[in-house]
């Protein structure tokens, strides 16, 4: 049972983590710390390649100067140094390449990384005193400085955790004086004398604190700016023509979701006919998936405006794969396969469609193919932007709007490119189109622009798809994707429930 100290925390801090506060950086979303550890995978490797050049370049160097200097061919405690840290950062490298890693565990990995590598720096360059560093106490800027501002400004932490592991790694230069005395290759004074001989290492760490300070504030700027309602934005999971769609959690419920948001450019583009049409669009596709209850749409959560006028859908997270990225893996599916996903998208349209409403955007990119429960291959109908009563001349046009066209080229039906009335019969060329797609993996037609495209669904008849693949395509499906394909909308099958029934009666379908 939870006690209530356990209670008043959770109160205090809701189910997403402590609060910011005076001094404490907040945490940054998931994504975002995925690409700060990927950076430091990047950054580990890039050592152990500057580690190994840099003795050898060094070498190649003394040689030159003096091929008669034995120096050049010998391997020394600088060379070991160096070997050392080689190592290190191919562990480091080779950690988080290995798998997926905790990211705040990463974070503090890389502070470590940083104290380690200033003290292989800081060692190395005053054991190498002989060969190249002037016995001098003399103020100097060293490789140290730098590193705990790269490390600064591609790892975000807490500025406090920075200014300790910085303190630690702007003191390696010190203390690496220290070793190279014991060891009998370095000599200087009083121990005051090596800290101001490295006092721009302590500059430095100033700039890095300021640097993490506002890495901080950017981090709690994103959070803010992520909080939908009562959903906080995780890792952003695709981008389209007008939206982008991120990972999402609710506060309390802790339930996944995905969050669709009109992207800013297109509000901020100054052009206010584009805004007005993205914004009417965005609308009715809550609207729209509001009204649906089929099991084969995707299901909408919630919708909203957030207080910088950011528009938002929250939708059902859904796991599995598009059509046309399924194609493009695995090639063309198996007829009964097809009539399997075909019927399921009809159940959708036939729905929409006795609420007077087009899809007018039916391809292979908007139908997800999932699993729900036990059942595999469930489809999930998407993306109702371009949604439109059957009504439509009384209706606002949503197209014509820089960068909105009406549906894809590839899947356009003849009547929407003609801009004429629509209904039903419309997303069943579409579909008709999908299921070429899918049979054969190749597109019903094909041209070098979209303009070619539209003309040949205007003008061209298609090829039966049994011609376009070597596959065996039953003949009674071929004769139904041909009949959704006929240019007259009286000539495709009435309504989705009539096509859904046509398909059933494929043998294929009973396969």
């Amino acid at each position: 049972m939870p006690t209530p100290k356990l209670i008043g925390r959770l109160t205090r801090e809701g189910l997403t983590g402590p609060r910011s506060g005076p001094g404490r950086a907040p945490p940054l979303p998931e994504d975002l710390l995925r690409q700060a550890t990927r950076r430091v995978e990047i950054m580990s490797l890039v050592a152990a390649a500057l580690w190994t050049l840099a003795p050898a370049l060094a070498h190649v160097a003394l040689y030159f100067a003096d091929p008669g200097d034995p120096r050049w061919s010998q391997f020394g405690g600088v060379d070991a140094i160096a070997l050392g840290c080689v190592v290190v950062s191919l562990a480091v490298y080779t950690y988080l390449r290995s798998g997926q890693r905790d990211p705040g565990f990463v974070m503090d990995l890389a502070l470590v990384y940083m104290v380690l590598m200033t003290f292989g720096m800081g060692v190395l360059i005053h054991l190498a005193q002989p060969w190249f560093v002037p016995a001098s106490t003399l103020p100097m800027i060293t490789w140290s400085g730098p590193i705990i501002l790269i490390t600064a400004g591609i790892v975000p932490v807490d500025p406090r955790k920075m200014l300790l592991a910085g303190l630690i790694a702007a003191s390696m230069d010190p203390i690496g004086m220290v070793v190279a005395e014991a060891v009998g290759s370095y000599q200087f004074g009083s121990l005051a004398e090596a800290l101001l001989m490295h006092y721009p290492n302590y500059l430095m760490l100033g700039a890095a604190v300021v640097i993490s300070h506002v890495m901080a504030r950017l981090g709690q700027q994103v959070s803010r700016e992520r909080e939908m309602g009562s959903y906080r934005l995780g890792e952003l999971l695709g981008r389209g023509g007008m939206g982008e769609v991120y990972l999402a959690t609710h506060r309390m419920l802790a339930r996944p979701a995905a969050i669709k948001l009109i992207r800013r450019e297109v509000l901020a583009s100054g052009d206010d006919t584009t805004a007005q049409t993205a914004v009417a669009r965005f609308r009715r596709e809550a609207e729209a998936a509001a009204k649906l209850r089929s099991p084969h749409t995707v299901e909408l959560y919630d919708f909203g405006v957030t207080d910088e006028g950011t528009l938002y859908l929250v939708m059902e997270l859904l796991e599995g794969d598009n059509l046309e990225h399924l194609v493009r893996q695995q090639g063309p599916l198996a007829p009964e396969r097809v009539i399997h996903i075909l019927l399921q998208v009809c159940e959708s349209l036939e729905e929409a469609h006795s609420y007077g409403l087009v899809h007018r955007d039916i391809k292979p990119a908007n139908i997800h193919l999932g699993r729900l429960g036990l059942r595999q291959d469930f489809v999930k109908v998407l993306d109702f932007g371009l949604v439109r009563s059957m009504a439509g001349p009384s209706e606002e046009s949503l197209t014509g709007a820089a960068g909105l066209t009406p549906g894809t080229p590839a899947y356009l039906a003849p009547e929407m490119a003609q801009e004429r009335t629509v209904d039903g019969r419309a997303d069943l060329y579409s579909l008709g189109c999908v299921a070429y797609y899918l049979l054969t993996g190749h597109l019903v037609f094909e041209g070098d622009t979209p303009l070619q495209t539209i003309l040949k669904h205007l003008q061209q008849p298609p090829d039966p798809p049994s011609q376009r693949t070597d596959r065996p395509i039953p003949a009674e499906l071929e004769a139904v994707v041909l009949a959704c394909l006929a240019k007259r909308p009286d000539d495709r099958p009435a309504t989705a429930r009539e096509l859904a029934e046509r398909l059933a009666a494929v043998p294929a379908a009973t396969v």
